[in-house]
């Protein structure tokens, strides 16, 4: 048993074959610093060098007296992150083939692989990641949960523009907190195609003792099956009509990527009526606008999000990129002491996960550490991230991801021993029914739990809208990036958002980490968390990242239904 170095685990995270896992080869998804990307050109929304030189600022509309992405104060919190080495990585947006395990469809994805490859940085480090776009149409990428500047934070109208085909953007910032973290597209419903990859910053003080690690990415699919994309799926949550307040003809933004990515050569022969099936790889017409078969879900209901499981019956839920019938297997040897990061990728599900046979041991959530807490299973909301450490028994044993509230589940593998059978898809281990250990009742170690100075600012926020109409708002207004709530550089704020809908919300702020407030006076950090239907869900966060961050449902078709909004620093 060891305590884990930077460099050491590569070999545990996702199955990324062939694309070389971030160590020293070139091309795709990999290092940018050699081969054939080094030295590639930047387009015009070129991410700034050293000292900021030739970067073009963006300034979103709206009111004067914000702090802007690009401004002064920005660049300043920016420099206090410091300076270490700087780790070059280059993604290729663009349309390709992926098979599922034994089901071949037609996506979007980073490099030809969904889940992207994993990028692996230390804290301290100056990632600088390349995204190249080869879509039809334009495209961004988030760094989801990291506490990074504002014009890199990749949302299309309010940090920056969106990146247009063809043309390529870097993302460079410094990497304060280790953790576990997401990136993906923030451009319309893309995320719900396969533009995602882990994100791991490597802490160099690690105090956590194990022996392996695995990078469990959970997803739910549609994407390319019978015809079907998630704009399309969007349309028949509608009913067909545009959402109230977006503008679905445009698709460099959120609620703008609808029926534009379906068009002008896009992603063809998803038309049910032209008889193409997008699995099977065979192409129909530029520019044909079938949805599928309807996707909407009927008859959900979960106890543990107290009504519906989500709104979209998706065809697939995937371990890794991979179906429950071709499980990935990972493997280890009996007594190893496993790490395992579990990031819920999905667009409309939370997944209950459990290890059959296994208890785990919790300790850390999103990114940030907890009191060890030991647990039978875990629900996890869309974006939300756990790691778990567990001691391998001997034997083969289902990692199970229940699809909370929708009957169906995703399916991998622990394997100690040197059997060859992969237990049945509809495996349904006991712990799954166990002990399952809420966010709120976990307690923040000590290092990183926030003291119980009362708030500067308090900000309410009510979540409105229903399945009938499909109106997803903020104190039903629709989003726009005009719209801000003010805080003040070195603020406590509280934010209180108070669900007054039929369902369950996983809700993240971008920028900052906040803390759970309830149970424990001093609650958990976080980036999202879920609020339950007529329910509320009460933070704490520092105001000490200065510019314009989205805070929105991370539901995609809810986000996109307009359910966003801006928090703002006052000059």
């Amino acid at each position: 048993m060891h305590t884990h170095t930077r460099r050491t685990l590569l070999s545990a995270s996702i199955m990324a074959a062939g694309s070389g896992l971030l160590g020293a080869c070139s091309g795709s998804g990999s290092p940018a610093g050699s081969g054939p990307h080094a030295g590639a050109s930047r387009g015009s929304g070129s991410a700034p060098g050293s000292g900021d030189s030739g970067h073009r600022r963006f300034v979103p509309e709206g009111p004067k007296g914000y702090v802007n992405p690009s401004d002064p104060e920005v660049l300043a919190a920016e420099r206090a992150r410091g300076s270490g080495p700087v780790r070059k990585y280059r993604f290729t947006a663009a349309e390709t083939s992926l098979d599922l395990g034994g089901r071949t469809i037609r996506s979007w994805a980073y490099d030809g692989h969904a889940p992207g490859s994993a990028v692996r940085v230390t804290t301290g480090d100056i990632l600088d990641l390349t995204l190249a776009n080869r879509l039809p149409v334009a495209t961004t990428l988030h760094s989801h949960g990291v506490r990074l500047r504002c014009d890199m934070d990749g949302v299309p109208d309010l940090t920056q523009e969106g990146i247009k085909p063809g043309e390529d953007f870097t993302y460079r910032f410094a990497v304060s907190h280790p953790g576990t973290y997401l990136l993906h597209s923030h451009s319309g419903l893309q995320l719900d195609r396969g533009l995602y990859a882990p994100l791991i910053v490597d802490d160099p003080k690690e105090r956590l003792s194990y022996d392996k690690e695995w990078v469990v990415v959970l997803d739910d699919w549609v994407d390319g099956v019978d015809g079907s994309t998630p704009d399309g799926v969007l349309g028949q949550l509608h009913h067909g009509r545009a959402p109230m307040g977006m503008d679905m003809g445009k698709t460099s933004g959120h609620g703008r990527s609808g029926r534009g990515e379906r068009e002008g050569g896009g992603k063809h022969g998803h038309g049910k009526s032209g008889g193409h099936d997008a699995g099977e790889g065979r192409e129909g017409a530029p520019g044909r606008k079938g949805s599928g078969p309807s996707r909407v879900l009927h008859g959900s209901h979960s106890r543990m999000l107290d009504g519906m499981g989500g709104n979209v019956a998706y065809p697939y839920y995937l371990v890794n990129g991979r179906l429950p019938k071709a499980a990935q297997v990972f493997r280890a040897r009996p007594g190893d002491r496993i790490r395992i990061r579990f990031v819920n990728a999905g667009a409309d599900t939370a997944f209950r996960v459990a290890l059959g046979g296994h208890e785990m041991t919790v300790t850390h959530t999103d990114g940030y550490p907890v009191e060890h807490m030991r647990t039978d299973a875990l629900l996890i909301g869309m974006a939300e991230r756990y790691d778990v450490i567990v001691t391998a028994k001997d034997g083969t044993f289902p990692l199970v991801a229940l699809a909370e509230g929708k009957n169906a589940r995703a399916l991998a593998v622990l394997r100690t021993d040197k059997g060859r059978g992969l237990p049945s898809p509809s495996v349904h281990p006991d712990e799954l029914d166990g002990r399952v250990v809420p966010a709120r009742r976990m307690v923040p170690a000590e290092s990183v739990a926030y003291s119980d100075r009362d708030p500067d600012r308090e900000i309410r926020i009510r979540l409105t809208g229903s399945m009938k109409n499909y109106d997803w708002m903020f104190d039903h207004q629709p989003y726009s990036p005009a719209h801000r709530h003010p805080v003040r550089q070195d603020e406590r704020v509280r934010l209180t958002l108070i669900n007054a809908t039929d369902m369950w919300h996983p809700l993240h702020l971008h920028g900052h980490t906040f803390a759970l407030t309830g149970i424990n006076d001093v609650g958990t950090r976080k980036d999202t968390a879920i609020v339950l239907p007529h329910r509320k869900l009460v933070v704490d966060f520092y105001a000490d990242n200065p510019g314009l961050w989205m805070l929105h449902c991370h539901n995609q078709y809810h986000s996109e239904s307009g359910m966003m909004t801006v928090i703002g620093y006052r000059k």
